[in-house]
């Protein structure tokens, strides 16, 4: 898919002015951004330890552990024993919203159904004090090794792994919350300067996700308690593979949706979404884009 076929596909969707926005957001370079592990530090230490390397940062206002660093890039935050020892996790922006919204409880029984690499896996981990109980499910072999790698090193010992495709789990096991961050198309985080989205970012790949994304969230909503509640998300900012997945699988089932509110919700670059308390995140500099949901099973 060139350049101009993905500009009609977003012209079927959004007005002229999100267009021009998201386009725009496609050709930028976006800044690093780390969460502080809560399990193995603190926000203060790691201020400090990135104070004594001279690199200039800034917080977040809707989540205090996450930090824009501002004069250096993740080569150089590699390099740092605040890394290596699993202290913090480099993670975009928009993929630290999901957990947050899932708001994970101490005590909980966590699924999260898609985990690899475990960013959203740890960071539930540390919102729950490392005190909830977390399934992990992957089934590609090479990303479970990974997986299992980050879960590790960022000393989440909640988390059960598993080497499965969650679609398959047995229907005996419930859960009070869930995590289905979704295959997708990706189309959020495209970069249209590089050669390579022509050929990896496709019609069929797409369609291929729908139909992937439909499975999982049938399946979430399956094995999600009663009277419990489940984030949807992906870095796609395509209706198609968001709220129209949505809403075709919870029409048949006893499922709704929730509004989603936190503080500082306003500060996000908001795309309009078909579904009033859902968010699409438009691609920025400082975000990618992504879409978050929260359902409920009545």
């Amino acid at each position: 898919m060139n350049v101009e076929q993905l500009q009609k596909i977003l012209e079927k969707q959004y007005t002229e002015e999100y267009v021009t926005k998201i386009m725009s957001g496609y050709k930028k370079t976006r800044k690093t951004t780390l969460r502080v592990n809560t399990i193995k530090s603190s926000i203060e230490e790691i201020k400090n330890k990135l104070n004594e390397a001279n690199i200039d940062y800034e917080q977040v206002d809707w989540s205090k552990e996450a930090f824009i660093i501002k004069n250096a890039d993740e080569k150089i935050i590699q390099e740092m024993d605040i890394y290596k020892n699993g202290q913090i996790y480099l993670q975009s922006l928009s993929s630290m919203l999901p957990p947050i919204i899932l708001d994970p409880k101490q005590g909980s029984d966590i699924l999260d159904m898609a985990a690899a690499p475990g960013g959203k896996t740890t960071q539930i981990a540390a919102l729950s004090n490392n005190k909830s109980h977390i399934t992990a499910c992957e089934k590609n072999k090479i990303r479970f090794e990974r997986l299992k790698y980050n879960i590790e090193k960022q000393g989440a010992s909640c988390v059960f792994i598993m080497a499965k495709d969650s679609r398959y789990i047995d229907d005996f096991f419930s859960f009070n919350q869930i995590l289905l961050d979704a295959p997708c198309s990706g189309s959020g985080t495209l970069n249209i300067e590089d050669m390579k989205f022509e050929k990896n970012f496709t019609e069929q790949l797409i369609e291929k996700s729908i139909k992937t994304q439909e499975s999982l969230l049938k399946k979430a909503i399956k094995i999600l308690k009663p009277g419990h509640e489940m984030v949807y998300s992906t870095c796609s900012i395509l209706s198609s593979e968001n709220e129209d997945v949505i809403n075709r699988v919870i029409r048949s089932t006893d499922a709704e949706i929730v509004p989603i509110h936190f503080d500082g919700i306003e500060q996000l670059p908001l795309l309009p979404t078909k579904i009033n308390g859902t968010l699409c995140i438009c691609p920025t500099e400082l975000y990618e884009g992504f879409f978050v949901a929260k359902i409920r099973k009545n």
